[in-house]
C-alpha cells in the first residue's frame, strides 16, 4: 500500500474539504509496518468489496470484520490472526465517498446477506470498523436502527471528524457541527450499558480546516458524561498512548503524534486492536 493512497483523511460528510498538510515524515521513534501477507483461505468478490474466509475448515461462520479504507491484505491479516472472516471495502478518498455509498439504509443488510450467501452460512457476529476516511461509512451505517441491530461491535481508528460550526477552529475551544457525531454517541451509550462494544482511537493530528479526531473524541466523552485519564505507556506498533477512557464496554484511547506516519501506525495496529473483540 503506497503512502499516497492511504493518506486520505476523513473529512466531514458532504463536499470534500482540503486540510492543512501534516508532516509526511517523523523521526522521534520507529514506525514499524506489517509485512504484506496473503493468509490462507477463500476470497469472494462481492457487489461492494471482497469477502475473505479463513482456511479453518469449520462449518460454523466465524465472526465477520467489515472494514472500510484499509486496503485488502491488512484487514485480512488482522482477521486471520484473530479467528475472523473479513469483508474489506476500499472505494476512494474522503469520508463523504464512503458515507454516500451507504445512503441507502438497506445496502448494509444486503451486503451482509450476499456475504452470508457466498460463505454458505449467515454471519451472526458482525464487527464494523474503519480507519481514517472509512469511518464515514460506519457513521452512515449506524444511522439505521436495523443496521445497528446487526452490529455487535465498532472499531474506529483515527477517523472521527466533523466540521466547525463557524467554518474554522475557535480561539479557545472550537464549536463543532455535532450532527455527524450523534451516531457515535448513541452507539457508545449502548456499549456503556453492555449491549454493544466500542473502541475508538485517535492521534494528535490537527487538520485545521475541519475538526480533529482529538476534538471529536473530547466531544463524545463530554456527551457521555465521562472523563479522560492521563496515562503514559507504550501501545501497539510502538505507539505512545497518552490517555484513555473506559466505561462498561466502551473504550477510547488517545495516542501521541501529529504526522502522517502516526496516522498510518493506527492502521497497522489493527491486528492488536482486534484482539479486544475476541469472545473469552
Amino acid at each position: 500500500m503506497r503512502l499516497a493512497v492511504v493518506l486520505a483523511w476523513a473529512a466531514p460528510l458532504g463536499a470534500q474539504m482540503a486540510q492543512n498538510p501534516s508532516p509526511m515524515v517523523e523521526h522521534t521513534r520507529e514506525h514499524p509496518r506489517l509485512k504484506q501477507e496473503t493468509p490462507a483461505g477463500r476470497r469472494e468478490a462481492l457487489e461492494l468489496g471482497r469477502l475473505f474466509l479463513p482456511g479453518t475448515g469449520k462449518r460454523k461462520a466465524p465472526p465477520l470484520l467489515v472494514f472500510f479504507h484499509g486496503g485488502e491484505w491488512l484487514p485480512e491479516v488482522a482477521a486471520a490472526r484473530n479467528g475472523m472472516a473479513s469483508l474489506t471495502v476500499q472505494i476512494g478518498s474522503g469520508s463523504g465517498v464512503y458515507a454516500r455509498a451507504f445512503e441507502d439504509p438497506g445496502r448494509f443488510g444486503r451486503l451482509l446477506a450476499e456475504a452470508g450467501s457466498k460463505a454458505g452460512v449467515p454471519f451472526r457476529r458482525v464487527i464494523l470498523g474503519g480507519w481514517s476516511a472509512g469511518c464515514g461509512a460506519v457513521r452512515e451505517i449506524l444511522r439505521s436502527a436495523e443496521a445497528r441491530d446487526r452490529v455487535e461491535a465498532v472499531l474506529l481508528l483515527d477517523g472521527i471528524h466533523a466540521g466547525y460550526a463557524n467554518g474554522r477552529p475557535g480561539p479557545l475551544e472550537s464549536e463543532l457541527e455535532t450532527g455527524p457525531l450523534d451516531a457515535w454517541v448513541e452507539f457508545a451509550r449502548e456499549a456503556i450499558q453492555g449491549h454493544k462494544r466500542v473502541l475508538i482511537t485517535h492521534s494528535e493530528i490537527f487538520p485545521g480546516t475541519f475538526a480533529s479526531t482529538t476534538e471529536t473524541a473530547d466531544y463524545i466523552v463530554r456527551r457521555l458524561g465521562l472523563r479522560r485519564r492521563a496515562v503514559l505507556k507504550w501501545g501497539p506498533m510502538g505507539m505512545q498512548q497518552l490517555s484513555e477512557v473506559r466505561s462498561g464496554r466502551f473504550e477510547l484511547l488517545g495516542f501521541a503524534g501529529n504526522s502522517a506516519p502516526d496516522h498510518v501506525d493506527q492502521l497497522h495496529a489493527l491486528p492488536e486492536f482486534l484482539k479486544k473483540f475476541r469472545r473469552r
